[in-house]
C-alpha cells in the first residue's frame, strides 16, 4: 500500500467491482482503453490485477481518495505478457479527472517501480488521440519514442510509446 496526500494507492480487491463496473461502463472513460466492458470482462480484469499483485508482486493499485474513501480508478504498474515494456498506467472516474489525482498516483506508483520493483524504464502506452494522457505523460517527464503495439487481443488499437529511464526520473525529481 502507498499513501499519498490525497489518496491511497492499494491492491485491488473484489470490494471494488461495482465501482470498476462504473469505471468501465462509462463510453468517455473506456474509448482509449479498449471500450466499454460488462460485469463479466471487469470481474476478469479485476481479479487479473489482483492475481498478478499474488504472482508477481505487482499490478495496478485501485486509487481511493482519502477525504471521501470512494474507489476513483485504478493506476500504477502493469505489464502482462508480451507487453511492450514496463509500464506504469492510469485511468480514473471521470469526475475525478482534472484533479491532479492521476499525477499524484502515477508519481507515487513510478517511484515505486523504480525504487521497490528495480525497474530501469518505465512506459506509458497511449492513444495517439488521448490528449489528456500524453499532456500527463509530458508531465512526468516522459518523452515520445513513437508508435507501438499490444499484444491480443489489443493488437489493432493504436497506440503510442511514452517513456523515460530510471535516471532521467531521478535527474527530474530532485
Amino acid at each position: 500500500m502507498l499513501e499519498t496526500e490525497r489518496l491511497i494507492l492499494r491492491p485491488p480487491g473484489m470490494q471494488d467491482l461495482d465501482a470498476f463496473c462504473a469505471f468501465a461502463s462509462d463510453a468517455a472513460t473506456m474509448t482509449h482503453l479498449g471500450g466499454v466492458q460488462a460485469r463479466s470482462q471487469v470481474w476478469r480484469a479485476l481479479t487479473s490485477m489482483a492475481g498478478a499483485w499474488h504472482l508477481e508482486g505487482f499490478a495496478m493499485f485501485s486509487v481511493i481518495e482519502k477525504a471521501s474513501g470512494r474507489w476513483i480508478g485504478r493506476l500504477g504498474p502493469w505489464m502482462p505478457a508480451d507487453w511492450p515494456g514496463t509500464e506504469v498506467g492510469w485511468g480514473l472516474l471521470r469526475e475525478f479527472e482534472g484533479k491532479g489525482y492521476a499525477a499524484e498516483g502515477a508519481t507515487a506508483a513510478m517511484d515505486w517501480a523504480f525504487d521497490t520493483l528495480g525497474w530501469t524504464e518505465i512506459i506509458h502506452t497511449i492513444a495517439p488521440t488521448n490528449h489528456a494522457s500524453i499532456r500527463l505523460a509530458e508531465r512526468l517527464g516522459a518523452r515520445h519514442r513513437g508508435p507501438g503495439r499490444l499484444p491480443a487481443p489489443y493488437g489493432d488499437l493504436p497506440v503510442d510509446i511514452w517513456g523515460q529511464t530510471r535516471e532521467e526520473w531521478r535527474a527530474r525529481r530532485r
